[in-house]
């Protein structure tokens, strides 16, 4: 029995602060934004909008594409470095609002990377028989953790949430393999105490190197080839990092995901809202192989290979 993706949801809060708005808040242009990172705007929750209410948004959104209802969920698992507070976390939160009664909450912290440890985590749950469903939400409020001084990071991130419905699908569909990693040494290089601090010079070495290795370890671990892939779904951090997985497994730019100039870099969010997006779009389809490939803060990393289709 194979686990998979059976529902998809998105929100993104309605406020946009563009590239043209950044110019008269700081030191920076449109130009130099677009060119260094793709980014051509980002979604911000004003302070009426929190962590879980994105997640909650997204999460009914996921439930009613998979048709199930809350109380058919076993767990539910909420990838996120920015909840509401240290606890109670965002997963119980929002069980209770979506009335799940029946389901386990806990919140996973992998930054970047965490929707990848969150739909893991949950295909081992559906694989062993332990849940025959599972809510995967990816949700960042980062603007909240922004230092709106710094130039250097203060253009990237944006805020919203995806969320997947995980569980059982029919044979060779699914999640066929996956990889995990951190390598704590890597830490110094990104991390938040009040606000984000990133060394983007560390950041963008590590991230060409282990997107790359990453897919390309999924495929093999598929026993497929880089030939085989249909759609790559990088996290959406920086164009130029993007564009070297995509070169790297050699596909044409229409077979890779590109939302970042919509939303910036939304951290544990940006993959599944990638994911809703382009499926929404018709730029995937039923038993496509593809490739969701991230990293974060920690250092981490994750990648998944699916064949695509319930």
């Amino acid at each position: 029995m194979n686990a998979g993706l059976i529902g998809i949801g998105k929100y993104v809060p309605p406020a946009i602060l563009t590239n043209a708005d950044l110019e008269k808040r700081m030191d920076t242009s449109d130009e130099w934004i677009r060119t260094m990172t793709g980014i051509e705007e980002r979604h911000i929750a004003d302070e009426s909008i929190n962590t879980s209410d994105m997640a909650y948004n997204a999460a009914v959104d996921a439930l009613n594409n998979a048709g199930i209802k809350p109380e058919q969920i076993g767990l539910i698992l909420v990838s996120t470095v920015t909840p509401d507070k240290p606890f109670p976390s965002v997963a119980t939160m929002i069980q209770e609002r979506l009335g799940a009664k029946n389901a386990a909450a806990m919140d996973v912290s992998a930054a970047c990377a965490g929707f990848m440890y969150g739909a893991v985590t949950a295909k081992h749950f559906v694989e062993a028989g332990t849940y025959d469903y599972v809510l995967v939400v990816g949700v960042e409020k980062l603007s909240k953790v922004t230092d709106w001084e710094d130039r250097n990071t203060a253009v990237l991130f944006g805020d919203g949430a995806g969320a997947a419905v995980i569980s059982k699908v029919s044979e060779g569909r699914g999640i066929l393999s996956f990889e995990l990693g951190a390598d704590g040494t890597g830490g110094k290089h990104l991390y938040q105490d009040r606000y984000i601090h990133m060394n983007g010079r560390e950041v963008f070495k590590f991230a060409v190197r282990q997107m790359g290795e990453s897919a390309e370890s999924v495929i093999e671990k598929a026993g497929l080839t880089k030939e085989d892939v249909d759609f790559l779904i990088p996290h959406q951090a920086n164009i130029r990092i993007m564009e070297s997985s995509r070169e790297r497994l050699g596909l044409p730019i229409e077979k890779m995901s590109k939302t970042i100039h919509k939303y910036g870099n939304t951290s544990a969010a940006s993959i599944p809202i990638s994911l809703f997006d382009d499926l929404a779009e018709g730029r995937i389809k039923d038993d496509d192989i593809i490739v969701l490939v991230g990293f974060g803060g920690g250092l981490t990393w994750g990648a998944l290979c699916i064949k695509w289709g319930k």
